[in-house]
C-alpha cells in the first residue's frame, strides 16, 4: 500500500518514502541518493530541490512545476507517460534526456538545457525562453510551433526536424543553418 502525501510541504528534507504527493510543495529538499522509481507526483512545486541523476522508473509527474532546481542527467523518458506534464524555471537540465516524449507545450524558462537529449520528442507549442541549449540533440523532433526567439546556442536541422510556425529570432538563425558551415554576419 502506498503512502499518500496531500497539501504538504517539506524542507530541507532529504528521504522520503515511496508514495502519491498531491498538491505537495519541497523546498531545498535532496533527492540525489534516492530513487524516486514509482513515485507519483501531482500538483507539486519543487523549489532549489536536487534531483541529480535520480532514476525515474515509472515516476509520475502530473502538473508538476520545478523552480531553482539542480536535475543533471535526468532520464524523463522512464517516467510513466500517462498525463505527464512539468514545467521548468531557472533550472539546471544539463545532460537530460527527454527521448521519445511527448511532452508539448512545455515551459522551459532561464534554464540550462546543455547537451540534453530531445530526439524522437513532440515538444509543438514548446517554450525555450532564454535557455542555453548548446550542444543539446534534436533529430526527429517535432517542434512545430514551438518558442525559440530567446534560446540560444541551439542547433536545429529544419530537413531532419518539423519546425512548421516555429518561432525563432533573427540572431538564432545561425543555429538553423550550422550543418552548412556557413558564416552569418549582422
Amino acid at each position: 500500500m502506498l503512502n499518500n502525501y496531500i497539501d504538504q510541504t517539506f524542507d530541507r528534507k532529504d528521504e522520503f518514502l515511496k508514495g502519491e504527493y498531491e498538491n505537495c510543495t519541497f523546498n531545498n529538499c535532496d533527492f540525489s541518493e534516492m530513487d524516486l522509481s514509482d513515485f507519483k507526483f501531482s500538483d507539486c512545486y519543487f523549489s532549489n530541490c536536487n534531483l541529480s541523476l535520480v532514476p525515474l522508473g515509472n515516476t509520475s509527474f502530473q502538473h508538476v512545476k520545478f523552480k531553482g532546481c539542480k536535475m543533471l542527467g535526468l532520464r524523463f523518458e522512464d517516467c510513466n507517460t500517462f498525463g505527464l506534464s512539468f514545467s521548468f524555471e531557472e533550472c539546471q537540465l544539463n545532460h537530460c534526456s527527454f527521448y521519445n516524449l511527448k511532452v508539448k507545450k512545455t515551459v522551459f524558462k532561464n534554464s540550462n538545457l546543455q547537451e540534453a537529449y530531445f530526439p524522437q520528442s513532440d515538444l509543438s507549442g514548446a517554450v525555450f525562453e532564454n535557455c542555453n541549449l548548446a550542444l543539446a540533440i534534436f533529430d526527429g523532433t517535432i517542434l512545430e510551433k514551438a518558442d525559440f526567439r530567446t534560446a540560444y546556442n541551439y542547433s536545429i536541422d529544419p530537413q531532419i526536424n518539423k519546425i512548421k510556425k516555429a518561432k525563432f529570432s533573427v540572431a538564432g538563425i545561425a543555429g538553423l543553418l550550422d550543418k552548412h558551415d556557413i558564416h552569418i554576419e549582422m
